[in-house]
């Protein structure tokens, strides 16, 4: 199938255990105007390329997306990425544009939330999601486009959910 209607793509990162897929999950449930995707879905080791940007596994979803949207909806794509990864891809043709909006929160309160909210107990992928969250508080804005961010660490599962809902909304 070759995909021929060009709508915005809606990414909403975020680093492991900040709350982005509880939030998705929550629009995943209660949108109509737009679809939501979890990235998590299609997961697998074979993608585990970070030095290639994990490009079979942003362009794997970029065409999953321009399909799905062929019934009329934009897509919500959650998961960890960061626009380079999408941008120069070949697949970025299909969307009319690629929105980005970065959830963050307190280094400490992501890792209370990894440890007793999820149970992690590896060091390794803690830390790496403590040091994804703070680059995204860093840079969000110096990307290419730009990144919307929300500190999340006093809102709810479902005020973050909305703040991303109002966002998405906004650019509609």
């Amino acid at each position: 199938m070759n995909p021929n209607k060009k709508l915005p793509l809606y990414i909403v990162t975020g680093a492991s255990g900040v709350g982005k897929s509880t939030a998705c999950e929550i629009l995943f449930q209660a949108e109509s105007d737009y679809i939501v995707l979890e990235s998590d879905l299609l997961w697998h080791t074979i993608f585990d390329t970070p030095a290639d940007n994990y490009c079979a596994y942003r362009r794997l979803w970029m065409r999953m997306a321009a399909n799905v949207m062929q019934i009329g909806k934009p897509v919500v794509l959650c998961g960890c990425g960061i626009p380079e990864q999408f941008e120069h891809q070949p697949e970025r043709e299909l969307f009319s544009d690629i929105r980005y909006f970065a959830v963050t929160c307190d280094g400490n309160e992501l890792r209370r939330r990894m440890e007793t909210g999820r149970g992690i107990t590896d060091e390794r992928w803690i830390d790496s999601s403590v040091t994804f969250n703070e680059w995204l508080k860093t840079h969000a804005d110096k990307t290419e486009p730009n990144m919307a961010i929300i500190d999340n660490t006093t809102l709810s599962p479902a005020e973050t959910a909305q703040k991303i809902d109002e966002w998405i909304r906004k650019h509609l």
